[in-house]
């Protein structure tokens, strides 16, 4: 026992057991439970056997499934690139010197500490065919005629979705790379000024580059979180109208469990995995290009 707690490396796999048994235990198995399940015809209340790429087959051939695909696509990237924008614009806004500037950060927090089903519950009185609060303005500006039916209209009811979720995905973005903005000395930005650069010159040329290493892992971030949405859309849509707002992991939960198939609903998200890979191994390979740690350089 004094060997090993003389040995650091040792003694550091020690402390690591436990993290690494909750994560074993909440996180690889059920993971692998997942994936074993997708390849058998597993219904809710029967094991099943084990049937190949019979699901997969079936889903690549099911309408449903691969307009879900298109959805999760769809509103994954129009999402990230409204949230990177505007929590980019936000950051800036929140690193100037405005008054109440401490007071500002903590709202701007709020969107995202809030529950995403109470989010989705308020989206949803928002969107009310009936009751809609941005109907009755746009309506009593004259705007409209009629109120919108944000929720029926299949186009409509995905940009609606979308907007929920920049609405709550907007505040992590601005908070972390306002973080990162903090760490730019402003003698850069001075020495670009006297260089002649203008606003948007000193963006491009200060910001962004030195930003890039917080931008690659927070937008990372947020392709994840994006991409695997289900509560927002589940309370918002249930999938509809007409099948219209389905993403893979709501349309996977209802294939497994009110539709009682495991082992299509677990195929469904095992098809996940690739795409979520393909994120985390574009932002790793960014960064490979930039050592951006204290002293790196690039390579």
């Amino acid at each position: 026992m004094d060997r090993i707690l003389d040995n650091r490396n040792a003694l550091g796999l020690l402390f690591m057991l436990p993290a690494a048994t909750l994560l074993l235990a909440f996180l690889t198995y059920p993971l692998g439970l997942g994936t074993w399940l997708g390849f058998t015809d597993a219904k809710v209340g029967r094991a099943g056997e084990f049937v190949g790429l019979e699901n997969f087959v079936f889903l690549f051939g099911d309408p449903v499934a691969r307009l879900s695909l298109f959805n999760t696509l769809f509103y994954t990237a129009v999402a990230s690139v409204l949230k990177f924008a505007l929590g980019l614009w936000l950051a800036v806004l929140l690193n100037e010197h405005l008054p109440f500037k401490a007071f500002l950060r903590a709202i701007v927090l709020l969107p995202f500490i809030v529950p995403t089903a109470l989010s989705a519950i308020a989206f949803w009185w928002i969107y009310d065919a009936q009751f809609s609060v941005v109907s009755w303005t746009l309506q009593r500006m004259g705007l409209i005629d009629r109120y919108i039916d944000f929720l029926g209209d299949p186009w409509m009811a995905r940009f609606s979705t979308i907007a929920a979720n920049v609405w709550r995905g907007v505040p992590f973005i601005a908070i972390c790379l306002l973080a990162g903005l903090q760490t730019i000395s402003p003698s850069l930005y001075e020495a670009a000024a006297l260089d002649g650069a203008s606003g948007w010159q000193r963006v491009r040329h200060v910001t962004l580059p030195l930003l890039t290493p917080i931008i690659a892992v927070v937008m990372t971030f947020s392709v994840l979180f994006t991409f695997t949405d289900f509560q927002l859309i589940y309370v918002l849509t249930r999938g509809g109208p007409l099948n219209a707002t389905p993403l893979m992991a709501t349309l996977s939960f209802q294939r497994a469990i009110p539709g009682g198939a495991l082992g299509e609903g677990a195929a469904l998200a095992t098809a996940m995995v690739p795409f979520l890979l393909a994120a985390i191994l574009f932002s790793y390979f960014g960064l490979q290009r930039r050592a951006w740690q204290q002293g790196g350089a690039d390579r």
